[in-house]
């Protein structure tokens, strides 16, 4: 690994760490020389994420908290200070969402979504840029957003709205934060491997329980990404490292995709002859779910 992607000495903060993304993210940072705060509400992830981060030779501090409630992510800012002393990276991973027609949510599913996916973003930046800022070393926050925050999201509407603002949110950060070399940028992922989106939504985290794709859920993918498969979280994680490491040290603002291609196709699917079509329609039926971390 090149010097400047070693992230040695440096606290980071990863809500939502106990699997997919938020897991992957703990670990490469982990393997990079961090120490990783790993904030989970699912105790048996907890646990499996913060030996995973010893065991690539860093400190982890387990947090168990629930990302809705903004008391509980500003006490697992709280401890974070208080073990290590310093805070130089926040991750904003925690999130998650139920898909249905906006007519038909409740007012009170509306506030689980804007306090899962936006309020607990909030909440971590408004309690862990101070400790940034007293510790006079710049510092990167990475926010998890989505390819949902750029375009329409039928069955998503209010998750779609909330990733919208954590894109806008990062980029006037970007410009408040510049002065104390704090940088705010965002990766947009798409079709990710995840427990959650595999059904495994709690407890710990077995890919043996997941269902097994048909040759023609595979070939769908094939025709809706452009590099013709679904992304790993780990993917995710690598751009989440680069944003926050050196090699990154001239940008903010960003929203950087992670998503095969999606957002750049934008309506061209492959065809059977495996040349691009405008607005065909898939032969099959892909699922879009995304579970809370």
């Amino acid at each position: 690994m090149t010097e400047r992607l070693r992230l040695d000495g440096q606290t980071a903060i990863v809500s939502g760490a106990g699997a997919g993304i938020g897991r992957a993210i703990a670990i490469r940072l982990a393997e990079a020389g961090a120490n990783v705060v790993i904030g989970e509400i699912d105790p048996d992830r907890l646990e499996e994420a913060a030996s995973r981060v010893r065991e690539a030779g860093a400190r982890a501090l387990p947090y168990r908290m629930d990302a809705m409630d903004g008391e509980q992510v500003r006490a697992m800012v709280s401890a974070a200070d208080e073990a290590f002393g310093r805070i130089d990276i926040l991750v904003n991973n925690a999130g998650g969402v139920s898909g249905r027609p906006f007519l038909e949510q409740s007012p009170r599913s509306w506030q689980r979504h804007i306090d899962l996916n936006l309020m607990s973003m909030l909440h971590a930046y408004h309690s862990a840029v101070p400790i940034m800022i007293r510790g006079a070393r710049g510092g990167s926050v990475v926010n998890v957003a989505s390819i949902e925050a750029s375009r329409a999201a039928p069955m998503f509407s209010v998750y779609a709205a909330c990733k919208a603002g954590m894109v806008s949110f990062t980029r006037t950060m970007a410009l408040e934060l510049a002065e104390h070399g704090i940088r705010s940028n965002v990766i947009a992922p798409d079709h990710t491997t995840t427990p959650g989106n595999n059904g495994n939504r709690s407890g710990p985290v077995d890919p043996a329980s997941w269902p097994k794709r048909t040759l023609e859920e595979e070939r769908a993918w094939e025709q809706l990404i452009p590099l013709g498969r679904e992304g790993i979280d780990m993917e995710c994680a690598d751009a989440a490292l680069f944003l926050c490491s050196e090699m990154a040290s001239y940008i903010t603002g960003v929203v950087l995709p992670v998503d095969g291609g999606t957002w750049a196709s934008s309506g061209w699917v492959r065809n059977a002859e495996g040349g691009w079509t405008l607005n065909q329609s898939l032969r099959f039926s892909m699922p879009r779910v995304v579970a809370r971390s």
